[in-house]
């Protein structure tokens, strides 16, 4: 049981980083990644709804959708879009800075495609709740992995004696396949 949750929560952290390795949450991970304390706060907002989704996902597959398969999809969206409405409305009333650093990146959470891929992979894998959980910590910290080292070379480059062209999105773009790159190494290893 443990080697199992080691293998879901190491295999999602780095080797099927939602970031990444699938892509998944560019938004935010782009469009905040200027600053390493932005992007790490933003990692955790994200850990904390991929972990409720992983639970409600859990309670709503086991209890709620045995006879309603086909609402699935539905029933997830609603219970994103809830979960991130109340984390807005919790980093908003006690902590009013860390909302306005993120500016409309928090409400695109409810868009991030990672955590409505988590909830269809959780389902599709038939994973238990402690299952779920760790696959939802893992798929977070591997966001917030990716953020804070984005963010961490950007604001390197902010004082690197870089041409103001090259400082664009056009070198963020390259970082981030450089940084895919890396993280696909781990798919390779042991193989072989």
């Amino acid at each position: 049981m443990i080697a199992n949750l080691s293998w879901i929560f190491f295999s999602t952290l780095l080797i099927n980083n939602f970031t990444l390795a699938m892509f998944l949450g560019l938004c935010s991970f782009f469009g905040v990644t200027t600053k390493m304390d932005t992007g790490w706060r933003l990692g955790a907002a994200n850990t904390f709804v991929l972990v409720m989704t992983a639970i409600a996902v859990w309670i709503l597959n086991t209890f709620v959708l045995t006879t309603a398969p086909y609402l699935r999809t539905i029933a997830f969206i609603v219970v994103i879009a809830s979960l991130v409405q109340i984390v807005e409305m919790t980093i908003k009333k006690f902590l009013p800075v860390l909302f306005r650093e993120l500016g409309i990146y928090l409400p695109l959470i409810t868009t991030n495609c990672a955590i409505l891929y988590l909830a269809l992979t959780q389902t599709t894998r038939g994973y238990n709740l402690a299952e779920g959980i760790v696959y939802a910590i893992g798929g977070g910290l591997g966001l917030t992995l990716a953020l804070s080292l984005m963010a961490s070379i950007r604001e390197r480059l902010d004082v690197a004696d870089v041409p103001a062209m090259a400082k664009r999105m056009g070198l963020v773009l390259i970082i981030a396949s450089c940084m895919s790159m890396a993280f696909m190494g781990f798919a390779g290893m042991g193989s072989g």
